[in-house]
């Protein structure tokens, strides 16, 4: 499902593993880890959180607290074999691997932190608390006010779990919110690419650790019956820990099939219930209520951002009388008095920056700062290449695509240049100018041959000037690059075969490196220095094909 997306099928946006604490009680002297998955290796575990965050802090806070290791020493193998490291010196350790904490306190603080873990917080807050007020009472202040930090990362730990349901119980509560319309005056699912969050709260050893919501695509006249059948499919199917308890807000078809399945996955019984009163069914109620909230919150973002992006292309295309506009590339070229010249391609699909498909062109054939030739260098190489491409001659490398409509970066002189290019190459593509006033400010676009004004307040104006800001910045940040490499360095010595020594016999025998571009094979013959194939080297570099 996740390799090739199939159309129809109503599919989990999630591609997350979770975080469990890994305590390692089978060694002598055991440590605090992070682990993605639950293995039958005698260690204890905690979780799944939904926050690595949340996992590094809470090992970081034990381990200082406590004085437990972090290292990959062996103990009691390697005890005195080493000096201990910066964390004993630090106080972030208690050093066994010096033998300097016998291995029974050293449990002792492992048992501290493993009722910590368990939601036991009143020792480490009594511990924190009292080591916070001797610091202080030393004048230690820094020292005190790290621990006063602790502490609060502690109260704020034990805020959050507050909410418990049951005694020791592991399970999942799952509520679900979906599209719909009004037919009539009767409320359905939306059909088509409708969507539906599904919320949903962890809750471990009776104390909820989190909760997350996941989105579910392609579910257009779907029940949320059947959609809640589909999530527990794919997200049970994926996630390393399965609870005890499943709790949903309507019931489902082949719930028994599916408790087998997920009791064959947990090694244990699973059940798949559907509250009808008391806390369970409030915290399903919950969880639905959530779903809602954040379904109600995307769709007015995607509203947003669906104005910003495809409202701004649709407003463009009836500005030029387009059909079917996806695709646009921006041009731009840049350089400084004509030095280190280049070309710059940004790609917008559907209204956004597709940035792997931006390229960038060094300009070969042109000395000096002509940028209308620059600009007939970049789409002769960028088309031709396209055309070479799509004929099977080269390797695809995105150029075989082309797009719905050329912006250049400025008016009719820049567009009468992309024209002709296309022109000759046989391609017919529309080709708009984006126009700028004395300020330098876009005030509109130029196509067949007139200006056409357009709103500045509208999606499509604010669209434009992000393309004409992007391929600007695009290009100069790739001049700039050059420029600060060498600008004093010679454009020869980047032609294969051509060193210093080669360099200066060419130098020595033309005036210029204007003189070097226009002479063809068997004038450059004519240096001593050059064979056939450092000249015709020379001659590709400054005549390139595509």
């Amino acid at each position: 499902i996740k390799e090739h997306r199939p159309k129809y099928n109503t599919l989990l946006k999630d591609d997350k593993t979770y975080p469990y604490i890994k305590v390692t009680v089978q060694e002598d002297y055991p440590r605090i880890l992070v682990a993605r998955q639950m293995k039958k290796d005698k260690a204890r575990y905690f979780g799944p959180y939904t926050s690595a965050v949340a996992v590094r802090d809470i090992i970081e806070l034990l381990n200082r607290t406590y004085g437990l290791r972090d290292c990959h020493r062996v103990l009691p193998r390697d005890i005195g074999k080493e000096r201990p490291c910066l964390n004993y010196h630090m106080g972030r350790c208690s050093a066994p691997c010096a033998n300097l904490i016998s291995k029974e306190e050293y449990r002792e603080a492992v048992e501290k932190a493993l009722a910590f873990l368990s939601g036991k917080y009143t020792d480490t807050v009594r511990d924190l608390t009292r080591r916070m007020e001797e610091a202080a009472e030393d004048m230690r202040f820094e020292e005190a006010a790290s621990y006063r930090d602790l502490l609060n990362s502690v109260k704020k730990l034990s805020e959050k779990q507050k909410m418990s349901e049951g005694i020791g119980e592991n399970k999942d509560v799952l509520g679900i919110a979906i599209e719909t319309e009004e037919t009539e005056g009767v409320e359905t699912v939306r059909e088509g690419d409708a969507s539906g969050v599904v919320q949903t709260f962890f809750i471990r050893d009776g104390k909820l650790i989190g909760r997350e919501h996941y989105y579910m695509t392609h579910i257009g006249g779907r029940t949320k019956a059947e959609v809640l059948r589909d999530f527990v499919q794919q997200f049970y199917g994926g996630t390393p820990f399965v609870p005890r308890q499943i709790m949903l807000p309507e019931a489902i078809e082949e719930k028994e099939i599916l408790e087998t399945w997920l009791s064959e996955r947990r090694g244990g019984k699973v059940e798949i219930l559907v509250p009808q009163k008391g806390k369970k069914e409030k915290l399903v109620e919950l969880a639905s209520e959530n779903a809602a909230l954040i379904l109600g919150k995307d769709k007015e973002r995607l509203k947003r951002e669906e104005g910003r992006t495809l409202g701004a292309v649709r407003e463009i295309a009836e500005l030029l009388g387009l059909q079917g506009l996806q695709r646009m590339e921006a041009y731009d070229i840049s350089n400084t008095s004509g030095f280190a010249n280049v070309g710059s391609m940004v790609v917008y699909e559907k209204g956004r920056p597709k940035r792997s498909d931006y390229r960038k062109f060094r300009i070969r054939t042109v000395a000096g700062p002509d940028d209308y030739a620059c600009m007939e260098e970049v789409l002769t190489r960028r088309f031709q290449h396209g055309l070479s491409e799509q004929a099977g001659e080269k390797e695809e490398t995105g150029f075989a695509r082309f797009p719905d409509l050329i912006l250049m970066d400025g008016g009719k002189g820049q567009v009468n240049i992309a024209l002709s290019v296309l022109q000759k190459l046989g391609i017919s593509l529309p080709v708009c100018g984006m126009v700028k006033d004395d300020a330098h400010r876009t005030r509109g676009l130029y196509y067949n041959n007139k200006e056409i004004p357009i709103d500045t307040r509208s999606e499509g104006f604010k669209l434009i000037t992000r393309i004409q800001d992007e391929v600007h910045r695009f290009a100069i940040t790739y001049h700039r690059s050059l420029r600060s490499k060498a600008q004093t360095a010679s454009q020869l010595l980047e032609i294969p075969g051509i060193g210093e020594a080669r360099k200066k016999a060419l130098m020595r025998r033309f005036s210029s490196i204007r003189e070097i571009m226009e002479a063809d094979v068997d004038t450059l013959l004519s240096v001593p220095e050059l064979s056939k194939k450092e000249a015709q080297a020379v001659y590709d570099f400054f005549h390139p094909q595509a």
